[in-house]
Parts: structure tokens; sequence; C-alpha cells
């Protein structure tokens, strides 16, 4: 056992001896080449970081039966009571995750009330779903009431919002689905009142 031992040890030796030439022999052979070569990788790898980042924070196609889920939540209001969201079916709904720790999705809520208000006449809802506690919740409400109705969801708000394309995770995330129960928008981001007025023209 010892003598396989030593002959093995001794073969491996011998074979990173070998590569050790080789690849000394191929560092002088790329060295009048190197700041091409050092250009060429730095450019690959800035692309490869710009397809993943592309891909990371560009809404990606929902689970099979994403939607179905959804309809089937009952969730929890920060005034206590609960909110089945089967009840805003057959209508055109703008659902929106957030957090108040998210400096963004603060920013948007005004638009996004001023959406509904504007909006709801022609049988438009919007739903909050805080990817939050009840607690800072509440108190946000109370210094910026909104208009439409606010569910809490916790950290399963970023599973939800996983199954609807949001691979990421990030905030704030809006879905926007028609009167007929498709997908018609997604968007990671803060809204603009471009993307609001556009959406405004869906049932």
């Amino acid at each position: 056992m010892v003598i396989w031992l030593q002959r093995e040890t001794c073969c491996m030796m011998q074979f990173y001896n070998c590569l050790f030439i080789k690849m000394t022999e191929v560092v002088e052979e790329i060295k009048p080449r190197r700041g091409w070569l050092l250009g060429a990788v730095a450019s690959a790898a800035a692309l490869a970081g710009a397809g993943w980042a592309w891909f990371k924070y560009t809404p990606q196609p929902p689970a099979s039966g994403a939607l179905d889920a959804l309809w089937q939540l009952t969730m929890d209001t920060p005034e206590g009571g609960s909110l089945a969201l089967a009840t805003l079916k057959n209508k055109p709904l703008l659902v929106n995750f957030w957090a108040t720790w998210c400096p963004p999705c603060v920013e948007e809520l005004p638009l996004l009330d001023r959406f509904y208000r504007e909006n709801k006449a022609n049988g438009w809802q919007v739903v909050g779903i805080a990817v939050d506690q009840r607690d800072p919740v509440v108190r946000f409400l109370g210094k910026m009431p909104l208009q439409f109705p606010v569910v809490l969801a916790g950290l399963s708000g970023i599973d939800l919002g996983k199954a609807l394309g949001n691979l990421s995770g990030g905030l704030p995330f809006s879905v926007v689905v028609t009167a007929g129960g498709i997908i018609a928008h997604r968007k990671m981001g803060r809204v603009t009142p471009e993307d609001l007025k556009a959406w405004a023209l869906l049932r």
C-alpha cells in the first residue's frame, strides 16, 4: 500500500511539473498580446455582467398557475380585517408590491393613489401588497393615507412576486391584470406617469 501511494505521488509530481512547464510556455507566448487579452476579457466580463443584470431585473414569464394562486389568497389588512383577492377579479387590476423601507415604493404611492382615484369610475382597481410588517405599515398609512386597499404579505410577498416573474425579489414591482384575467404588463422599479397613462387604456 505504501509503495503504491509513493508511486502515485511520484506520478502526480511529474504530472504537475509538466503542467507547470507547459503553462510557463503558454504565458511566455501570450505576453506580447497581454494587453489585447486583458481588454478582451474585461469586455467579455462587462457584457456578461450587463446580460445577467438585464435578465435579473427584467420580469420573466410568470410561473404556471401563478395568477390562479393569487386569486385564492385571503390576506390580512392593516386595519385588522382581511381581503379575499378573488373579489378583485373580472375588473382591470393594478397589483403593486411595496414596503415602507423601500424609497422608490414610497415615492410612487401618490401616483398610484391618484391613478386609482381618477380611474376607479372606469372599473379600475388597485391593491398594494406590503412586503412588510403590520406596525410600520399602520404608522406609514397614518401619515400617508391611501384610498386603495392595502394587504399584508410579510416576506412571503417576495415569493408571490417571484411566482409572477420578479425573480430578483426587488421592489417596487407592479403587475397589470385585465378584466379578462390576462397579465398585460409587469414593471420592476418605480412606475412613471407615462406607464399609468398607457395602462389606463386597458380594460
